[in-house]
């Protein structure tokens, strides 16, 4: 298959080669084919929704509000989150927000005009130097971005990320702003040609087909091997919400769609999963090695219905599946340099992180002792 199949993919220059035979040996792949994990990872975060803006009105989203009703977060309010999670013994600084919102909001170009900025990408950076003076390092998924956008902000970010989802065209994404599977494997591209440790995945049960969930994954894969950038794929189930009547997937399904990840994926690429979203106990013999962000102070604001589970469950969750479990950085310890304490390992490039980051870390402080000892 070539990336011009893909929907979007010439309008960005994408160029894939999956073959028929890598989807359908691919789409043979069952739990039976792979082995489960020796050990479960998550990393300690507080979620900073920083605008509840974005420029698509996907049908199976409650995080967006349309223009007129959406917030900005101030950057004391920002400051006050940080300070928060901090306190709690974070690591990690979330910041979201929907795709480009300072073009279709004319109040939050607005608010962020008054504030002095161009764009909300700037004032992204600014809130990760927030975050990074109150001791958590910032990992930022703000949607589709251009180099350009990545590269206002990509020093100040530990790692970052956006879900590809499908590179299928699924009614999901339709309405007035399509979204374009071109422009997330884009995303994930520049994330790549930036040297920026990445987070991407599949989203489960919004219309797409097996042979999609196949296709994803195999792009996934096509673009760490080219940049060695993607740290971790998460393996998302759609689940049902007040905008969405889709049918959260069987356990079946999601048990079939990890394993596939898992046979498909370089081994050093976690498979994530939510333990807020997902039958997690239930997916664990299936190459699950990553239980994502976990937040003890604030909600997951993508999916409000659905608590994050206590450290004490996902504890349990770790001793039912026999195997230790092991707090993490937001960035993984192969993009870190030996000296930094990450593992001395060829990933393609001299240099992931910023010397901003390195400094954080090697700081000699209480946030810098912190993330050392999860090395």
């Amino acid at each position: 298959m070539a990336g011009a199949e893909i929907p979007g993919a010439d309008e960005y220059d994408i160029d894939l080669s999956i073959s028929d035979e890598e989807v359908a040996r691919l789409l043979e792949v069952t739990p039976d084919d792979v082995d489960a994990a020796d050990e479960l990872t998550f990393a300690k975060n507080v979620f900073v929704p920083l605008t509840t803006a974005c420029r698509y009105t996907c049908t199976y989203c409650t995080y967006f509000d349309p223009p007129g009703e959406a917030s900005l977060l101030s950057p004391e309010e920002v400051r006050d989150i940080v300070q928060t999670g901090a306190d709690a013994g974070c690591t990690e600084a979330l910041f979201t927000f929907g795709d480009d919102p300072d073009d279709r909001y004319d109040r939050i170009h607005a608010q962020l005009a008054d504030w002095g900025h161009d764009s909300i990408h700037e004032y992204l950076r600014e809130v990760c130097e927030i975050a990074l003076d109150e001791g958590l390092l910032p990992h930022s998924n703000p949607g589709d971005q251009t180099r350009e956008q990545m590269a206002t902000v990509a020093d100040a970010n530990a790692s970052m990320g956006v879900m590809l989802e499908t590179t299928a065209d699924v009614d999901a994404h339709a309405g007035p702003r399509v979204k374009n599977p071109g422009q997330r494997l884009n995303t994930i591209r520049n994330a790549g040609e930036l040297g920026v440790p990445f987070t991407t995945g599949l989203l489960v049960g919004i219309g797409e087909e097996w042979r999609d969930r196949a296709e994803s994954l195999l792009a996934i894969r096509e673009l760490h091997e080219r940049y060695g950038h993607v740290q971790e794929v998460i393996v998302q189930n759609v689940v049902p919400n007040e905008r969405s009547s889709y049918e959260q997937p069987s356990v079946e399904t999601m048990r079939r769609v990890v394993a596939m990840a898992r046979d498909c994926l370089p081994d050093e690429v976690s498979v994530q999963v939510p333990p807020n979203l997902s039958p997690t106990r239930e997916l664990l013999d299936c190459g699950v090695d990553d239980l994502g962000g976990v937040s003890p102070v604030t909600d997951d604001h993508i999916n409000p219905e659905y608590e994050w589970p206590a450290l004490r469950e996902l504890e349990d969750i770790a001793d039912e599946a026999g195997v230790p479990l092991r707090e993490r950085l937001p960035v993984y310890r192969r993009y870190l340099p030996a000296a930094s304490g990450g593992e001395d390992r060829d990933v393609r490039r001299d240099e992931w992180v910023s010397g901003t980051i390195r400094d954080a870390i090697a700081a000699d402080d209480e946030a810098g002792e912190r993330y050392r000892n999860l090395l």
